[in-house]
């Protein structure tokens, strides 16, 4: 009751006007599967890349218990009512299911664990949005080459047809890949992030090449062979945060656009509007070239390609964070990089949430989606209940949002918050980004809200912002 009146304490004081939440703007949180289940080796799961890759690193912080949701769904589905959130954000883990990735053998056990949840959400009056590949990858699909082999593509068919086939009665909402520039990006291309492979000129754009294929395999399927059943919608999330340019000048303004493509359009642009950006194909062709390779290092997609993977989307999923800006940073010809060929150098902005909204405006502006939904956005700090600042920070983006929404009339239907809980974030329980604190040092995980959680909580059963 003390912390419910300080937190009451703390909306008054700090608000000076209010702004009514659109009703039919939905709210939600996520997560992730390997960041939350635990249970890693139980009930018939399969070895995944990140569970390997952490244990032979012999890694103290990883993610064998986590927050223990395999357990502790129905709890965690208990919260979510209590937050009176819209929809629920979060993924299935492919070797839960199928334990080394093929359709050889189904883990039933694993299946039954998501339809309890899935109808455990749904009774609950909680949309759920599942995340197909939220990167733990079956170690097996990983050995035989994982994004590097195109043969990933039919093995990502095969676990997507039983998973519509398995939930597609019960779920309207399909995300095929998440992140996908983080995946090519940390795990292929820096080696910082499972499977840690250090690919940087090359491996990473072999990636991006089989990952974009393999996504508009799982919308297709969906499309032709779900859809006239369920009517349910797909995407991919794609994550990329606001630049600002460093100067007024010409090469610091190409220079935040290039980071843009780079980053996002790498992606965004093969889906919404067709084929790599421009940018990209010239500027990898011409260091390629000039490095002494016999053709660009970005693979070429063929037409019949192109024009599979164009228009494999029913909304734009986004993950966004920060603002930063951007300083244009020409490379000499050395060894290739995917860094020397963006050529750009960028630095943090200090909290501005006004980013939010242009990076939305963006977003509309280049690539015209049917509807725009935020599926992730979150503050990271460490680890206390008393956390006003997140408070501060998800304010200033919905604020920001509502201002796209109301004043540039784009449609984006809805808003989730990284994350519902603390969890394992992909190296260390250090970084905590959840409405609820979870105690890593208790064996029953405990779990107990923030400020930011009842705050969350009362701005959705008012739908009213104190701005």
């Amino acid at each position: 009751m003390v912390m419910k009146l300080c937190l009451l304490f703390f909306i008054l004081a700090s608000s000076q006007a209010a702004r009514y939440i659109p009703k039919n703007l939905w709210f939600g949180t996520a997560t992730a599967s390997y960041q939350i289940e635990g249970a890693w080796n139980e009930s018939g799961k399969g070895e995944n890349i990140w569970d390997k890759f952490l244990h032979d690193a012999n890694r103290d912080q990883n993610g064998d218990v986590t927050c223990d949701s395999y357990h502790k769904w129905q709890e965690d589905i208990e919260n979510l009512k209590k937050l009176n959130v819209n929809h629920y954000r979060f993924s299935i883990s492919w070797p839960r299911i199928l334990p080394d990735g093929t359709l050889k053998s189904i883990n039933q056990e694993g299946i039954d664990y998501y339809y309890n949840l899935i109808q455990g959400l749904i009774e609950a009056g909680i949309e759920p949005m599942v995340t197909l590949y939220h990167w733990d990858m079956p170690v097996h699909i990983s050995e035989l080459g994982g994004f590097l082999n195109p043969q990933f593509i039919d093995y990502f068919e095969d676990y997507a047809r039983l998973v519509y086939q398995e939930y597609g009665p019960y779920v309207r909402y399909w995300l095929t890949f998440n992140e996908p520039y983080s995946i090519c990006n940390g795990g292929y291309g820096a080696g910082q992030t499972a499977p840690g492979l250090n690919l940087i000129g090359d491996g990473i754009y072999q990636c991006s090449y089989v990952l974009l294929k393999a996504h508009a395999r799982g919308y297709r399927i969906y499309d032709e062979e779900f859809r006239p059943k369920y009517n349910g919608k797909v995407g991919i999330v794609l994550n990329i945060n606001w630049f600002e340019p460093a100067s007024n000048t010409t090469a610091d303004s190409d220079a935040r656009e290039r980071l843009l493509q780079f980053q996002l359009g790498w992606w965004a642009n093969p889906v919404f509007n067709g084929n790599w950006p421009q940018i990209m194909i010239d500027r990898i062709a011409n260091r390629s070239s000039r490095e002494g390779f016999a053709r660009s290092r970005l693979p070429q997609f063929t037409q019949e390609e192109i024009d599979y993977i164009n228009g494999t989307h029913d909304f734009f999923a986004l993950n966004t964070y920060k603002t930063y800006v951007a300083e244009n940073t020409e490379y000499n010809i050395t060894d290739p990089s995917y860094w020397f060929d963006v050529g750009v150098t960028w630095t943090n902005l200090t909290y501005y949430p006004e980013g939010f909204r242009k990076l939305i405006n963006f977003v509309n502006d280049r690539y015209r989606p049917e509807s725009i939904i935020i599926t992730e956005n979150g503050l990271q700090t460490t680890d206390y209940l008393n956390d006003t600042d997140r408070i501060t920070y998800i304010k200033g983006y919905i604020n920001s949002l509502l201002d796209a929404i109301e004043e540039d009339k784009i449609n984006v239907f809805g808003y989730t918050v990284w994350s519902l809980m603390d969890n394992f974030e992909w190296g260390s329980y250090d970084s905590r980004f959840g409405l609820i604190n979870v105690n890593f040092t208790d064996s029953n995980r405990t779990r107990t809200w923030k400020d930011s959680g009842y705050w969350f909580k009362n701005i959705l059963e008012t739908r009213i912002l104190d701005v």
